[in-house]
């Protein structure tokens, strides 16, 4: 191929790329439902639900099996 046509095959695609994602954001903006967001202004962010942790002491026999962090398995000595 020329370089001419090498151009030609470029400029081809990346029109059909250009295309392509006009058609993909046209697609997502029908996905997000009506009323499109103005340029620049994101939506407020998504709070997740709050999960209330007791103030009683947990079960000692959730710990049994357990590894103490950086010290090793209980009853053995540290590294």
């Amino acid at each position: 191929m020329s370089q001419q046509e090498d151009l030609a095959a470029i400029q081809s695609r990346l029109d059909e790329l250009v295309r392509r994602v006009g058609h993909l954001e046209q697609t997502v903006d029908q996905l997000r439902g009506p009323g499109p967001a103005p340029a620049g202004v994101q939506p407020p962010p998504v709070r997740p639900e709050l999960v209330t942790i007791p103030d009683a002491p947990y079960d000692n026999a959730l710990w049994t099996d357990s590894d103490d962090e950086g010290l090793g398995v209980r009853d053995r000595h540290a590294p």
